[in-house]
């Protein structure tokens, strides 16, 4: 489990630092496309490694949050792999993913709301509630890529973009105030500097979902459908 655990915090720091690379990098440049690979790789490994001691603990929030995590992932590589206009079987198994999500943080919601403590593994409702709710947002993105027959242009760039960041979000809140801030000397956590990180890329994410849908940056400088990140 110790292994398991420093693992897991290696991997979320290869993460975090891939992230940020990806973010400022060129879009669709060979660094973006090499670090975008680094953070696809490191990402997943860490959610599994997560998904494990989430279940030897247990806390069953944390294994959404896994899995959460590899589908934003999954589903923003091939955002930024397929050509416009087209779809195949991985856009259902995303929707079945984030339905899966959906109805096991509404689950988990009500198991923790009707307990004699009102807690699940030690948590309100809420946060099985917010992870209902971000799934059954993934999910209505999954369900439109599949009704429409794919997605093109901006709408697919601006998928890309808000699902890597989100998942980056979750990597950097595990490093930064989730399991990994004990890697930081208490003195560090004391100033709060630790908590920058998160709103910093919510920030960042909201900028770009914005310049790419109502600017014209994307026709401007067109992001190849092989770029990743």
């Amino acid at each position: 489990m110790i292994i398991v655990t420093y693992i897991h915090i290696i991997l979320g720091t290869v993460a975090v630092l891939a992230g940020a690379g990806a973010l400022v990098a060129r879009k669709g440049s060979r660094p973006h496309r090499l670090v975008g690979n680094v953070f696809f790789a490191s990402m997943v490994t860490m959610a599994l490694s997560g998904i494990y001691m989430a279940i030897v603990m247990p806390m069953a929030i944390s294994v959404l949050a896994g899995v959460f995590t590899i589908y934003l992932v999954g589903t923003s590589w091939t955002a930024a792999k397929r050509l416009d206009g087209v779809t195949n079987w991985l856009d259902f198994v995303a929707l079945a993913t984030a339905l899966a999500v959906a109805l096991g943080g509404l689950l988990l919601g009500l198991e923790a709301q009707n307990s004699a403590t009102g807690l699940k593994d030690g948590l309100p409702p809420f946060p099985h509630y917010f992870f209902a709710g971000l799934g059954l947002i993934a999910a209505a993105g999954d369900l439109i890529v599949i009704v429409r027959r794919g997605i093109s242009g901006k709408q697919r760039i601006a998928r890309h973009l808000w699902r890597m960041c989100f998942a980056y979000f979750i990597a950097a809140g595990s490093l930064f105030t989730g399991p990994g801030a004990t890697a930081f000397p208490e003195a560090v956590r004391e100033t709060g500097l630790l908590n920058i990180p998160e709103p910093l890329i919510l920030v960042i994410m909201l900028f770009w979902i914005v310049r790419v849908l109502a600017t014209k940056w994307y026709g401007s400088k067109p992001v190849a459908a092989t770029s990743s990140s």
